[in-house]
């Protein structure tokens, strides 16, 4: 498995930028299949855009879970960019975050790394604040993304609060929380002004992709019955399978906020919920 830490200019981002990429190579598992040569000019992988949590940033998924090796077992690159707390947006504030996810970074990493730009073989997950920004990307590129893998939240919203304490699946809505230092952009969404009639007006999107017609993105949630973000997927789940997307919805006992949680949900979905084909696209294939 080849791990690369990128870092280039960005132009909507105005600065250098670190990028941490998953690339599969030649593998044990290798030496026991049918295909002799496993280098060939022309392959490419399967790749899953994978966005960090508050706080975080690009290096979070090498250093606390064991993607490096998910990525290998199942032979898909996973390119993992970094937010310096943005929460996934286009502000003033903080940077074009979200034009640089969905349209700077794609091309940089089709033009210099060998990963598809088939909507079949491209997915996007992420964690907490990262799940809000997956959630946004596949709803706002249907055409682009086959699913969305969300782990423990989803976009956030007016009317529905982002942080709601829960232990063993009971909310406690009248709690007071202690906001933590990158949640200034979330709070953002909190103000329709800001949200309605622009990409961040999720829901509403979602809405009309489904009224249109449109191929829909599956959605995949997990997350634990004591985390604070339990309450802000279930919500999200409900409407957007009511919408008529194909969701599913894992709740894990005993389990909050956490890396635990992460790591199996990465291991999980890339094993068993993602279509994923397990193999790298060689061209005799494509």
């Amino acid at each position: 498995m080849g791990v690369i830490r990128f870092n280039f200019l960005s132009q909507e981002l105005g600065m250098q930028t670190n990028v941490s990429i998953c690339l599969p190579s030649f593998s044990f598992a290798d030496m026991y299949g049918g295909r002799k040569e496993v280098y060939v000019p022309g392959m490419k992988f399967q790749v899953l855009y994978l966005l960090h949590g508050g706080s975080g940033d690009d290096s979070d998924f090498i250093h606390f879970s064991n993607i490096v090796r998910y990525a290998d077992v199942n032979k898909i690159a996973v390119i993992m960019p970094c937010d310096y707390n943005a929460c996934y947006t286009d502000d003033p504030e903080h940077g074009n975050y979200y034009t640089y996810l969905t349209e700077e970074l794609p091309k940089v990493c089709q033009a210099m790394f060998p990963i598809s730009d088939r909507r079949e073989d491209t997915f996007v997950g992420g964690l907490s604040m990262g799940s809000h920004g997956a959630m946004k990307i596949a709803i706002n590129h249907p055409d682009r993304y086959a699913a969305a893998l969300l782990m423990s939240g989803a976009t956030f919203r007016p009317g529905v609060p982002t942080f709601v304490p829960a232990k063993d699946g009971v909310f406690d809505l009248t709690a007071k929380i202690n906001k933590p230092p990158f949640s200034s952009v979330g709070d953002k969404f909190q103000d329709p002004s800001f949200v309605e009639g622009t990409v961040n007006d999720v829901y509403a999107i979602a809405k009309k992709n489904a009224e249109e017609g449109k191929e829909l993105p599956k959605l995949f949630f997990r997350v634990g019955d004591c985390d604070h973000a339990y309450y802000r997927a279930q919500k999200a789940e409900e409407d957007l399978r009511s919408f008529g997307y194909e969701t599913k919805f894992e709740v894990v006992k005993g389990m909050g906020h956490e890396w635990d949680l992460w790591d199996e949900s990465l291991r999980i979905a890339l094993k068993e919920w993602l279509p994923i084909r397990h193999a790298a696209i060689y061209p005799d294939e494509a």
